[in-house]
C-alpha cells in the first residue's frame, strides 16, 4: 500500500503548556543514536510569541510549539542535559553538560499554526 503525496507531507501540531517541556524534546533528541539537536526558531504569529521546533521526516512532519509571553529578549538557550533546565544567554558557553540552542528570528513561514 503507498502513500500518497499528502500523507507523506502532512504536518502535525503539538501545543506544550510551556517552554520546558517542549525543550525535553531537543534534550531526547540530542541523545538518540544520530544525536541531531532541532533548531529552535521564533516567530510572531496571529500576534502571538511562538517558539518552535520541527521533528519528524518521511512519515510525516511534527510541529512542537508553546505560546510565549513576549519575543525572547537573548540570542541563545542554555539547556541543562542532566536536569532539562534552562536559561536565555547572550552566548555560546564553555558548560559541556549543555547543549546552547540558538533562536532563530523568522520573519515569515508557510507553517499554519492551529492558532
Amino acid at each position: 500500500m503507498s502513500e500518497s503525496k499528502n500523507d507523506q507531507n502532512s504536518v502535525t501540531y503539538l501545543e506544550y503548556k510551556n517552554l520546558e517541556d517542549m525543550l525535553k524534546v531537543i534534550v531526547y533528541s540530542a541523545q538518540s543514536a544520530l544525536g541531531l539537536t532541532p533548531m529552535l526558531y521564533h516567530i510572531k504569529y496571529n500576534d502571538k510569541q511562538l517558539l518552535f521546533i520541527q521533528t519528524g521526516a518521511m512519515g510525516g512532519i511534527i510541529i512542537h510549539y508553546s505560546i510565549q509571553n513576549e519575543k525572547p529578549n537573548k540570542k541563545f538557550i542554555e539547556l541543562k542535559r542532566l536536569t532539562g533546565q534552562f536559561s536565555f544567554v547572550d552566548n555560546i558557553g564553555t558548560d559541556t553538560l549543555s547543549l546552547y540552542i540558538p533562536v532563530l528570528e523568522l520573519e515569515k513561514s508557510t507553517l499554519k499554526f492551529p492558532l
